[in-house]
């Protein structure tokens, strides 16, 4: 069987990851997948399964296994809602089904008759999204969250107890873990999120969604990144922001990207630090976008701000290639729960096709990464603008 074919209780899907990835290891689907699958299979809990709720879907495998069941699936990355519409169509599923992010849970048609879960890699978004369960679901609800072993932790089961109602696990199966519960329908808690964070070093408050990365304080490659942020005064490209004079006294306006914006601290400083500017800020995350964008409403700076959810650059047009003068990125390693430089690649690929003539892209990234090399192959060269025993912060400029 291939890395792509997922043949269980009889059923056989083609599951590809989206974005591919250059690891041709990697599988879209996993053991906590397979293991909910058999689980229904076994107990024969279809039954249960007339309006189902599937939350954290990464690839789309149980969307494509139940898509008889149109079921309602959320989940806050767009990626995954890519990787979910292609894998229906590539199997000839259902493609009306309903996806929708995790800031609009309440959205979902009532009761929920089953929920399946993957446990998401960050505790507040599963307490977020316990939380928005207790309006959907009753004691009737079938519930079961999955992930791996050691996922599953006492935290974990803490957050299903305090909101929905005692758990109980399964046993271990390749590595995952199930969590069964009896929903108690008297549960009702307050939504902590978002919540605020106030730095020393920055002159706004971030508004932090539960999925934003580094929620509860600013994260320390932005905090390097915030060091070196460029404008007219400290350019490393002249020709970028113009003569002194020009300086001085700006002529135009710079179109600048945020691309992965979290919770939009770069973007943000640079709008207050430069006043004539504008910035696009970018995310696949829509709760990073929702945080930006009220972060930038609070900071006063909305005016000058737009903001899209989307894959890099997928969601812009073709009138935007060449059209941007600065690109700031501090990329994410990760996809989900696994551990990638493949979106940083591709961010800094794209960034390229983006940029304007002599357009500078500007890198905070952990030391170990080889980024400089990326940068080399991309454009020519790359600058070293700061460094410390963690970070460095890399620039390069567009020169073709």
């Amino acid at each position: 069987m291939s890395n792509t074919e997922l043949l269980i209780n009889d059923t056989p899907l083609s599951l590809h990851r989206f974005p591919a990835s250059r690891d041709k290891s990697l599988q879209a689907w996993d053991a906590s997948d397979e293991f909910i699958i058999r689980h229904i299979e076994e107990q024969d809990l279809y039954s249960k399964l007339g309006n189902l709720a599937i939350i954290n879907d990464e690839f789309g495998a149980l969307t494509c296994f139940y898509a008889d069941y149109s079921p309602q699936v959320v989940s806050d990355s767009w990626l995954s809602h890519c990787a979910i519409r292609q894998n229906l169509s590539r199997n000839e599923k259902n493609n009306d089904i309903n996806i929708s992010d995790a800031l609009a849970m309440e959205e979902l048609k009532r009761p929920l008759s089953a929920v399946l879960i993957k446990v998401p890699r960050t505790l507040a978004m599963l307490e977020h999204q316990l939380i928005a369960l207790q309006t959907l679901v009753n004691e009737d609800t079938l519930f079961i969250a999955a992930g791996k072993v050691k996922s599953i932790t006492n935290t974990v089961l803490s957050l299903v107890s305090k909101h929905l109602g005692e758990p109980k696990t399964s046993l271990a199966k390749k590595k995952a873990r199930l969590i069964f519960c009896n929903i108690d329908a008297t549960k009702s808690s307050e939504m902590p999120y978002p919540s605020t964070v106030s730095d020393p070093s920055i002159p706004f408050d971030l508004i932090n969604h539960a999925n934003v990365f580094c929620r509860e304080h600013l994260d320390i490659g932005a905090r390097m990144l915030l060091k070196h942020l460029p404008s007219g005064s400290n350019s490393i490209y002249p020709n970028l922001y113009g003569s002194d004079d020009e300086i001085s006294h700006p002529s135009q306006k710079k179109s600048v990207i945020d691309l992965g914006c979290g919770n939009g601290v770069i973007g943000i400083q640079y709008l207050l630090n430069n006043k004539d500017d504008e910035v696009l800020f970018i995310d696949e995350s829509f709760m990073a976008i929702a945080s930006a964008k009220a972060g930038a409403e609070k900071a006063g700076v909305s005016a000058r701000a737009q903001f899209i959810v989307s894959d890099c650059f997928s969601e812009l047009s073709a009138n935007d290639i060449n059209a941007y003068d600065l690109i700031l990125c501090n990329p994410p390693f990760h996809q989900q729960n696994t551990i990638t430089d493949d979106i940083a690649w591709r961010m800094f690929s794209q960034a390229q096709k983006y940029l304007k003539l002599n357009g500078e892209l500007r890198v905070v990234a952990n030391r170990h990464l080889d980024y400089v090399n990326k940068f080399k192959r991309l454009f020519g060269g790359a600058t070293v603008v700061g460094n410390n025993k963690k970070f460095i912060v890399l620039s390069a400029q567009k020169m073709r």
